[in-house]
């Protein structure tokens, strides 16, 4: 069996690799000069830090598919975080998260009480029904939907609750307003928002205590170049650039009939993956008689992010932990606002809120001695054209210097004065790469764009035509984009056996 795969991204990598473990011939075309697709650095001369994922979750479920794909455990190195993350919010009163319940109880008895003993009910409720929905949502595809409807999945959503979001779970156990945004900010890992993910979202809070939150050594971009060795080692053929730029999908007859490149060249293939932002695939076929009629996707949130090199090391152990969240007085409304107005707040409004990732906390040579490297990553509207008259560039960079002096006097003293390389990305340059109208996740967390309803690794009704990725079922983050890629792979296989 022969197969070609668009897109050089993790989804992309890992199915060609475990196609070509299976005896398939595997070639991988990737328009970029690189591997990798969001699993990138930014860096200049001198320091270098992750340009997109930061976190890991769910690590076996990333260690196990790494290993059927040929990757063994000693190629890169996971380090637990403990504490997970600290969220400083707007008051003056911080949050530390730990994996440890009963440390955990503890800290929440400081900052609320009834919500200590609120925590150890809803790791209890959540442990079973996390347990349940990865055998029957994560690991499970809905190539028809109404599989999805069986009475025992049935069951399920309402023991999920399936009509709440997010953050009316969180709702549902604790009182206190911080920690309800500290068990349902994660919605924000997955691009949505927790007041419009649905229910079924609560396990990424419920995930990072059971499981912890891990730091690939070196950065999450490293694991990419793993993935890329492996590649060779399989001897499967990698074009990248031009010579590895596709135009069009060529189909007839409902069936795949190969590729069309950009410099004019024809390559027959029966099997064929697309790994990018699904939304992207319908414009890319060529040749049935009825053109595809694609359905309008909400694209998943934006990002404004910085990161910055500094000639400088802070102290550990003080404020600052590898992961922090800097919260504005009401999370909530922060992210409507932004949502409603479809720009980035003025210099007059609140702050929003932002992660920073500080990757020195846990990895001395992250940066250089006595040096750090910082990443920001702060909520962004969503540009809905690419040649908008807003002016990205200078509203994304006057924001970036407000959350700097915000982080100088509650985290980093000292900091804009030992700033010595700095660099801004906005949504509109992820939309210039190909991602879905600049969303950094692929296609929202929504309820209609959830399950089954996402869309699923055989999407159209075309032979040898599959998809793989950040905007397919079982979602965005790395460890769910190898899901996806393995369940694509079996069922290839199974269909051409």
């Amino acid at each position: 069996m022969e197969a070609a795969i668009i897109g050089g991204g993790i989804g992309g990598m890992v199915s060609a690799l475990l196609l070509a473990r299976a005896g398939a011939k595997v070639t991988l075309f990737e328009r970029q000069e690189r591997l990798g697709g969001r699993l990138a650095f930014e860096q200049d001369q001198r320091y270098r830090i992750d340009r997109g994922p930061t976190i890991v979750l769910l690590p076996e479920m990333l260690r196990s598919i790494a290993r059927e794909a040929g990757i063994s455990d000693d190629e890169y190195e996971l380090i637990r975080c403990d504490p997970l993350y600290r969220i400083h919010f707007s008051d003056g009163s911080r949050l530390t998260k730990w994996t440890d319940t009963d440390r955990m109880s503890e800290e929440l008895n400081s900052l609320s009480a009834k919500d200590s003993s609120a925590f150890r009910r809803y790791m209890r409720d959540m442990e079973p029904l996390f347990q349940e929905a990865k055998e029957h949502f994560l690991e499970k595809t809905f190539l028809q939907r109404h599989t999805c409807l069986s009475w025992r999945n049935m069951k399920l959503f309402a023991k999920l609750r399936v009509f709440l979001s997010i953050r009316q779970i969180a709702e549902s156990y604790f009182g206190d307003k911080r920690v309800i945004d500290a068990f349902s900010l994660q919605a924000l890992y997955a691009g949505g928002i927790p007041s419009g993910s649905p229910s079924l979202y609560t396990f990424i809070p419920y995930a990072e205590h059971a499981f912890g939150i891990w730091y690939m050594k070196g950065g999450f971009a490293s694991f990419a170049a793993v993935l890329e060795r492996a590649l060779y080692r399989e001897n499967i053929k990698v074009y990248t650039g031009a010579q590895g730029a596709v135009r069009q999908i060529v189909t007839a007859n409902g069936e795949v009939k190969g590729l069309l490149l950009a410099d004019g060249t024809r390559h027959t293939y029966e099997n064929i993956i697309y790994n990018g932002d699904f939304p992207h695939l319908a414009g890319m076929l060529q040749g049935e008689a009825e053109p595809i009629k694609q359905r309008e996707f909400v694209p998943s949130s934006g990002c404004v992010l910085v990161y910055a090199g500094v000639n400088k090391r802070w102290e550990k152990g003080a404020e600052r932990t590898t992961h922090q969240f800097v919260m504005p007085e009401s999370l909530k409304d922060s992210l409507r606002v932004i949502a409603a107005k479809q720009k980035l707040p003025g210099e007059s409004e609140p702050l929003p809120a932002y992660y920073l990732f500080n990757p020195c906390e846990i990895d001395d040579e992250a940066a250089p001695p006595g040096e750090t490297v910082l990443y920001f990553l702060i909520p962004a509207p969503i540009p809905v054209d690419l040649h908008s008259s807003y002016d990205w560039k200078k509203e994304s960079s006057l924001l970036a210097d407000r959350v700097l002096a915000d982080a100088e006097e509650k985290l980093f003293p000292g900091l804009r004065d030992a700033i010595v390389w700095k660099k801004i990305r906005t949504p509109q340059d992820g939309m210039g790469e190909g991602w879905y109208r600049g969303g950094s996740f692929g296609i929202a967390p929504t309820w209609s764009q959830s399950g089954a309803f996402r869309p699923q690794y055989a999407p159209y009704n075309i032979k040898g035509l599959y998809s793989v990725g950040a905007s397919m079922h079982p979602g965005s983050g790395v460890p769910l984009v190898m899901q996806g890629a393995k369940m694509l792979v079996n069922h290839l296989l199974e269909e051409r056996a």
